[in-house]
């Protein structure tokens, strides 16, 4: 019988802000696959993902996660960084802590939207590692669902982006997302409008982190080398599934596995269709980890 891991309920941040962690860890009887960090999206919180953990439990794997800074219960002005970096060093921090409560089993990283992001980013360190970026670390394998790799934002505010946004790089406004866009579920769209938990902030020198991080992953989609799911639905409102579909089209074949949903949207593990497609997740986590 093997113990059950011992994940900490917090990981302390290299600007030493103590992040909520929670975690679901496997039965001690029930043989562990690997470890799954969950990196969640834009003004929600890990504990939105509790079906998603269960899931992972079923295929054999421990879950661990953390409330980005500025989200959920962890510490931090709402939808702000301190840094640029900020969202990638608090990253390694998480995997470093899973890897710790589980050592010598493989990592997989689960990110959605901001979150995935955030993974595609902190994983495209592999395919070109950064100069001086403490940050970086392996990862075994990746999904993603929805990844904000092109979010829905115009010219003019680029430009404003680009000149008001440098003079105030931390201020809060609201992100122009509305909660029904999140998906076709209405009882999803009115318990995430009643989640204390949500909020609707976001700052300048998130959203560039956004743009930047995007950019940077498609341009070295062609060179991916980690195995990874993305997935996405075709009336996504929140980001461009365009992103999804051209790091699919630009990324090599054996590497990644595209799993587009054409009639779904944003938050494809919530919709009503989300057993389908967390098979299709699972399905594939099979096929990387035999045996």
């Amino acid at each position: 019988m093997s113990l059950s891991p011992r994940f900490p309920d917090s990981v302390t941040t290299r600007d030493g802000l103590s992040l909520a962690a929670r975690s679901w860890p496997l039965a001690t009887d029930q043989p562990a696959r690997g470890v799954a960090v969950l990196v969640h999206g834009l003004g929600e919180h890990v504990g939105r993902y509790a079906h998603v953990a269960t899931a992972l439990n079923a295929q054999g794997w421990h879950v661990f996660g953390c409330d980005h800074r500025g989200h959920g219960r962890s510490p931090g002005p709402r939808g702000a960084l301190q840094a640029d970096d900020d969202f990638l060093h608090d990253t390694a921090a998480v995997v470093d802590a899973a890897r710790a409560a589980c050592p010598g089993l493989p990592l997989l990283m689960v990110g959605h939207s901001l979150g995935g992001a955030i993974a595609a980013r902190f994983v495209a360190a592999q395919v070109s590692p950064p100069e001086g970026a403490r940050w970086a670390r392996p990862v075994e394998a990746l999904v993603l669902s929805s990844p904000a790799l092109q979010i829905p934002i115009s010219a003019v505010q680029k430009g404003l982006l680009a000149t008001v946004g440098k003079l105030t790089p931390d201020v809060a406004v609201g992100n122009g997302l509305k909660p029904e866009w999140i998906c076709h579920n209405p009882a999803t769209v009115a318990a995430y409008q009643a989640d204390p938990l949500v909020h609707d902030r976001v700052t300048g020198r998130l959203t560039r982190f956004l743009l930047d991080a995007g950019e940077t992953v498609l341009a070295r989609a062609p060179q991916w080398s980690v195995p990874t799911l993305i997935t996405w639905g075709g009336e996504d409102r929140c980001v461009r599934p365009e992103g999804s579909a051209a790091f699919a089209a630009a990324a090599p074949a054996a590497q990644v596995t595209a799993v587009p949903w054409p009639r779904l949207s944003h938050e494809v593990f919530n919709e009503r269709e989300q057993d389908q497609v967390l098979a299709a997740v699972t399905g594939w986590l099979d096929g990387v980890f035999k045996g």
